[in-house]
């Protein structure tokens, strides 16, 4: 047995054990190709195992090596190596740039000076780290999604080398014969349906590696769900999605548990959430998969979250309860910034009705069918309310005012959602808006970009909930306790707040996130009146 770019991998008496067991823990941590077979499979797979292998730390790196996806556990379903695409270093903002597909128009060089790198230096980085080039990470990223979508819809060819960001047919079906050894339609078990390209309802699996509390993330965004433009009821969360092109009807999802198997053991690759997306495009099916990945934090390490985390005597009992608690964020970043501000020192109930009527006065009324699954208007966009009177609602002027100056800084590009910027650059560029603090900036990171190290240590909940004798620590006290918990504090806020509050994650989410009484401390407050 032989590891590769060790610097990814378990020891290998670990990736050893894991897969001897099918430890769901370490799907996608590490892949194992089989000599004999020239087969790569999940540590999950449920075929008998060869003596003969050899352990990688990605999936491309496999690839590179000339070892094939196995088709009965599918590579394609693994989460992504979540330690490798979260926070602020180089590597990790340089694979959220290639999940969005930015290479596929952009040559290397770009993707190096986005991430502050030498084109060398960072074609090193990868191949030190994930075992592959830049360009190797992109292109098994692009195959093996259309991989999943040859096997789980019947979406035209055609369809599925534009979802994977393939520009022709031709140079889809050139790649993925020669990295799989067949022609895509070989991959069928049964023929494709005729179907008019965006009218299907397409149904494809999300893979997530456990533990991974589902209820609590639906009691997070049914807390938190805007009326009319998103539902959650106990088993599932569904949304409307706007159209692409002139004349194209807006579409809608819904997420729920995947089915598991009726079998004693069960199936270790069935850990999943089922996407059911109706009158979906195809150019548009992979950014909607990425949205969700994020948005339910599927490609969490809990383990690795926990490692980091326990070592502090106050959050080692939350972690030990709730191991599955994941970082909830939203399905759009502007949607995510409006409700911050909306929700800043006034309560949960007025927080919601003033998202609620901002979206029914402002946004864009659906289809009659979708009234069917509760789903009435999509939420505004930034150059609708860049000028809208949004004290029609009920807003003070000031609160308008900072509204209409968000959507104005989004749309002259003072601020952004970039999943290439730091941290600290984001924050920055956010606190310079009048009526924007720190609090509202680290909000909107946790929620809006999924960042796992976006920390509020202004919430009053946060400050109160650390200290076990009653006492309240200071904003500075917090942040300095904070620091050995980096790079995950995030989930640090989340466990605390649900830890904090005496009703489910709804009541001390939503209250946290609406401002009510976890808004700034007074010093902060007046600070971000007098800004605006």
């Amino acid at each position: 047995m032989t590891t590769h770019a060790p610097e990814t991998l378990p020891p290998e008496h670990v990736c050893e054990q894991a897969r001897l067991s099918r430890d769901p823990r370490f799907d996608g941590l590490f892949f194992t190709a089989v000599l004999s077979t020239r087969i790569y499979c999940r540590p999950v797979c449920p075929a008998p195992w060869a003596k003969r292998v050899v352990y990688y730390g990605s999936a491309a790196a496999a690839e590179a090596a000339g070892y094939r996806p196995c088709l009965r556990c599918r590579p394609e379903l693994s989460p992504s190596d979540g330690a490798w695409r979260r926070g602020d270093a180089a590597l990790a903002r340089a694979l959220k740039l290639l999940d969005q597909g930015f290479l596929a128009d952009q040559p290397l060089s770009a993707l190096a000076d986005r991430v502050n790198l030498g084109e060398r230096q960072l074609r090193r980085l990868f191949v030190e780290r994930l075992g592959a080039a830049p360009v190797g990470v992109h292109t098994t990223r692009r195959l093996l999604f259309a991989k999943q979508l040859l096997t789980e819809t019947h979406l035209p060819i055609t369809d599925v080398a534009l979802a994977a960001g393939f520009g022709s047919l031709r140079r889809f079906n050139a790649a993925f014969k020669d990295a799989y050894r067949m022609a895509p339609r070989d991959l069928r078990r049964k023929p494709a349906a005729a179907i008019e390209s965006g009218n299907e309802t397409l149904t494809l699996r999300l893979g997530l590696r456990p533990p991974y509390d589902f209820a609590s993330m639906l009691s997070f965004l049914r807390g938190r769900a805007l009326p009319g433009v998103e539902t959650v009821d106990e088993v599932s969360y569904a949304r409307a999605i706007p159209a692409e092109g002139a004349g194209m009807p807006p579409g809608w999802l819904r997420v729920s548990a995947w089915p598991q198997r009726g079998d004693v053991r069960g199936d270790a690759t069935d850990h999943a959430l089922k996407l059911e997306l109706h009158a979906p495009l195809a150019s548009r099916l992979l950014d909607i998969v990425n949205r969700l990945r994020r948005m339910f934090d599927l490609d969490a390490d809990p383990h690795a979250i926990a490692d980091a985390l326990s070592r502090d005597p106050r959050l080692a009992p939350l972690l030990q309860k709730r191991p599955g608690l994941r970082l909830p964020s939203g399905w759009d970043g502007f949607e995510i910034a409006v409700r911050a501000i909306l929700g800043q020192q006034v309560s949960v109930a007025a927080a919601r009705t003033f998202a609620a009527r901002t979206a029914q006065h402002f946004g864009t009324p659906l289809p009659a069918e979708h009234a069917a699954h509760g789903l009435t208007h999509l939420f505004p966009t930034p150059e609708t309310l860049a000028d809208a009177d949004l004290t029609v609602i009920g807003l003070t002027r000031t609160r308008a005012e900072t509204v209409r100056t968000l959507a104005r800084a989004l749309l002259d590009g003072r601020v952004d959602f970039r999943v290439d910027r730091t941290l600290e650059d984001f924050v920055a560029r956010w606190t310079a808006l009048p009526g924007i603090g720190p609090w509202t900036a680290h909000y909107i990171a946790m929620r809006a970009l999924g960042h796992p190290d976006a920390f509020p240590a202004e919430d009053l909940v946060l400050q109160k909930a650390v200290p076990i004798d009653g006492s309240r620590m200071s904003a500075r006290a917090l942040s300095a306790r904070a620091e050995a918990w980096r790079p995950w504090r995030a989930y640090s806020v989340i466990h605390l707040w649900r830890d904090s509050m005496p009703v489910p994650i709804t009541g001390a989410i939503a209250k946290t996130a609406s401002g009510g009484e976890t808004a700034p401390t007074p010093k902060s407050t007046k600070k971000s009146r007098k800004a605006a």
